[in-house]
């Protein structure tokens, strides 16, 4: 466990970017791979990946219930001193996170295909997209069992392990992606099918590297079978605050069912270029949410401490440095989008759209910052409603105007970028005042009350009493 509410906030946070970063650059590197790898098979498989990987919002969104509440429970807790409750909190998340592992599959088994007719029109991209989501399943429902377990160590300070698991799994599915989707050395091409399959892979294998790294080295929250009862009241208590932040990821998959909704018109090719574009954005973001991230458990570790002249200097150091960040990034995209994108596709149409997005869209970039951060902010004071209702104002501020303009004689694809910018910025506007608000609310009365206990008073000694 690392003690998060002293020492200075800028070297916690650089400390813990680095292997969130890392952790979260392996997974968007395993969708890249997918793609890349797919993109031989034409614009349909192409279009079918990157819709169904859509999908994984919704499943995300689960996630976040599950990372979100574990994390502020348990840096409260930590911040408390309070490790019995730390422990509980952790159990009783591995409990949720395997009975939303379950529930994915089912639901992922049933739904899948109904999904991809919802948002693409032509057959081919249909059946790549339904065949990707079914065999990509197994990993997205092992993924709670690690979200819950890398959330644990994130509250307590610690994101090394998690991060070096992430890693591994990467290198195991790039390894085999070449392998089931190609035929590499096997000549037994899978297709599509090969890309969830060595994605599952992946996946199980770092879950078991997880699993027995906490069996056997971490040592402040451990596996407790004799709380894996369901205790209904600590459920509410993760469910309270991960239920709003799942929200927010729902919130981001009906904002991409609107993109995706928007651009059938276009073709097959439009979609890929957007599918492309956006995985390749989420990757240059990925430095600004582990800012972000980091800050959350240095948040809620000093709120269970009762330091809110520390929390709000957390904000305040994560803000500026996700700034300077994003705006390095969104030079890059305006200069040189072609690195960014070089290889993912041989299709100049695709490629145009997927230039065209990039360009675009990176001008919001300094907002998404103060988005993550004020998000991860909401998230270390325990209270994650708010970032469902900037979600929510972003979600419907967009898919009004866009769905409308689709509607309209002249629209062009660009519009739909235009559209989103601004929304974007009226969401990081709306969160910063929402942010400013709960500080008001919860900090300000803590601050009050360590003013007026002030300094222990002095006890007489004897000698001086006798000298009175």
């Amino acid at each position: 466990m690392k003690d998060l509410t002293n020492g200075s906030i800028v070297r916690h946070i650089l400390a813990m970017t680095p292997p969130i970063m890392a952790g979260m650059i392996s997974i968007m590197i395993c969708q890249l791979v997918d793609l890349y790898f797919v993109s031989g098979l034409g614009d349909a498989a192409v279009a079918g990946v990157a819709a169904a990987g859509n999908a994984g919002f919704l499943v995300n969104a689960l996630m976040q219930v599950l990372g979100v509440g574990t994390v502020a429970l348990i840096a409260h807790a930590v911040g408390r001193k309070d490790r019995p409750d730390a422990n509980l909190i952790f159990n009783q998340a591995v409990v949720l996170s395997v009975l939303f592992g379950l529930l994915t599959l089912v639901i992922g088994a049933a739904m899948s295909r109904l999904y991809m007719r919802s948002i693409a029109t032509d057959l081919a991209t249909i059946e790549a997209g339904t065949t990707y989501l079914l065999w990509f399943m197994p990993a997205l429902a092992m993924e709670f069992v690690m979200q819950v377990t890398a959330s644990a160590l994130r509250a307590t300070g610690i994101v090394r392990p998690a991060m070096l698991v992430r890693v591994l799994a990467v290198v195991i599915n790039i390894a085999l992606a070449p392998v089931l989707i190609s035929g590499w050395g096997t000549g037994y091409a899978l297709g599509i099918a090969g890309a969830g399959l060595a994605s599952s892979i992946a996946v199980a294998i770092g879950t078991l590297m997880l699993l027995v790294y906490f069996r056997k080295v971490e040592r402040y929250v451990a596996f407790n079978a004799a709380q894996w009862r369901p205790q209904p009241r600590h459920l509410r208590r993760i469910l309270n605050v991960g239920l709003p932040a799942g929200g927010e990821f729902a919130m981001m998959f009906v904002f991409m069912a609107v993109v995706y909704y928007v651009l059938r018109d276009f073709g097959a090719a439009a979609q890929a270029g957007f599918g492309i574009g956006q995985r390749a954005l989420a990757l240059i973001q990925m430095p600004a949410l582990a800012v972000a991230l980091a800050a959350g458990p240095i948040a809620g570790q000093n709120v269970g401490a009762g330091n809110g002249a520390r929390v709000r200097e957390t904000f305040v150091k994560a803000a500026l440095i996700t700034t300077i960040v994003m705006i390095g990034f969104m030079i890059l995209a305006q200069l040189g989008p072609e690195l960014l994108l070089a290889g993912f596709s041989n299709d100049r149409e695709t490629m145009a759209v997927a230039y065209l997005f990039l360009r675009i869209i990176s001008l919001n970039m300094v907002a998404q910052g103060l988005i993550f951060t004020c998000s991860s902010m909401f998230q270390g004071l325990g209270n994650t409603k708010p970032v469902l209702l900037s979600s929510a104002t972003r979600v419907f501020t967009y898919s009004l105007p866009a769905i409308w303009l689709s509607t309209r004689p002249g629209f062009r694809i660009e519009h739909v970028w235009y559209v989103s910018i601004a929304a974007t910025t009226l969401q990081a506007a709306f969160s910063v005042w929402l942010l400013r608000r709960e500080f008001g609310k919860r900090l300000a009365p803590r601050e009050v009350a360590a003013m007026q206990v002030g300094p222990e008073p002095e006890v007489p000694t004897a000698r001086a009493a006798a000298a009175e």
